[in-house]
């Protein structure tokens, strides 16, 4: 219990907020706070100046917060160690995504890694982009799921997937009408002029479809911007315009009917994806499993289960916001 406390101090610390640290850990901001007071009273010291927005650290908590994660760290350093003797692995693993790798395959990863691993407590946060780096960088989560990763400085990355862009209309579009005629395909140059539904200009995925259209030469029409993939493929379904979008994350739209997917002949533009993590910082057995698991083809893994039959294990992965 005294560990978990402990967790949860380190946690307001790296956030500089008790409701981001509570949302990150999946309980209530009151939690957060009375266990940090709790820990306060036994020290009989303020750690957090609660004045401060966002919140600061005393001397005393500064001390505290860079002691505390320093043994917490040897510690579960020691068990892993111990524990990979016999094969184990236990232990707590925070993964941080980008909501749009939960629209394709994450379930199944996920679902996998739980039976496989029932004594790992798996948290996985749905979130956008920056904060996915934010959560590595604050060592809130282990692992952090991108696209167009960057690699460099403080963080690591693993190569994971690579995603294939295609063009997207709703059925009444006039593009639509090749798939009905067996075709489905379009040539780049094709979307210049059209009236498009983009993701907005602060995200690393909408900066790189800017540049491939500048390279060809392509003006689109953006009528609507939006944060995440999610909004933009719920926009082209209602005839707002067409979209640039990764394959995958489209898939179950296509295959219902709701939208029509057109491949892009003359170019190959891809979404790289990648796992990554604190460069100085030892991978638990756990995170190594994950990584190792997500190198599996999700087609050969088993689907979810029924939500009713796995409800408790799935208890852990949430999404809270949809971001791309």
């Amino acid at each position: 219990m005294f560990v978990r406390t402990v967790e949860l101090f380190l946690d307001v610390a790296s956030c500089r907020s008790f409701s981001k640290a509570a949302d990150a850990n999946g309980i209530s901001q009151s939690s957060v706070s009375q266990s940090v007071a709790q820990l306060e009273k036994r020290l009989g010291v303020e750690l957090i100046d609660r004045t401060k927005r966002p919140l600061e650290l005393t001397a005393a908590g500064q001390r505290y917060f860079e002691g505390c994660r320093e043994l917490l760290d040897q510690s579960r350093e020691l068990e892993d160690s111990v524990q990979s003797i016999a094969n184990k692995v236990t232990g707590r693993l925070r993964v941080a995504a980008i909501y749009s790798v939960g629209l394709s395959q994450l379930d199944r990863y996920v679902g996998h890694f739980q039976r496989l691993f029932p004594e790992v407590e798996l948290h996985v946060d749905f979130l956008h982009p920056e904060e996915v780096y934010d959560r590595v960088r604050s060592d809130m989560a282990d692992l952090g799921l991108v696209s167009f990763p960057r690699e460099g400085g403080e963080f690591a990355c693993i190569p994971w997937q690579e995603e294939r862009f295609v063009a997207v209309v709703p059925p009444g579009h006039p593009f639509a009408l090749r798939a009905q005629a067996g075709v489905a395909k379009l040539e780049v140059t094709e979307l210049d002029g059209q009236t498009f539904v983009a993701l907005t200009s602060d995200l690393k995925v909408r900066r790189e479809t800017d540049r491939w259209f500048k390279q060809y030469k392509i003006n689109v029409k953006v009528a609507f911007e939006f944060d995440n993939i999610e909004t933009v493929r719920r926009a082209v379904e209602d005839g707002l315009g067409m979209a640039l979008l990764p394959a995958p994350t489209v898939a179950r739209s296509v295959e219902t009917g709701t939208l029509i997917q057109l491949e892009l002949t003359d170019v190959d533009w891809i979404r790289p994806l990648g796992v990554i993590h604190k460069r100085h910082r030892r991978l638990s057995n756990a995170a190594e499993s994950f990584i190792k698991l997500l190198k599996e083809n999700p087609e050969d893994l088993p689907k979810p289960e029924p939500a009713a039959a796995h409800s408790d294990r799935k208890r852990n992965a949430r999404r809270p916001k949809a971001s791309a």
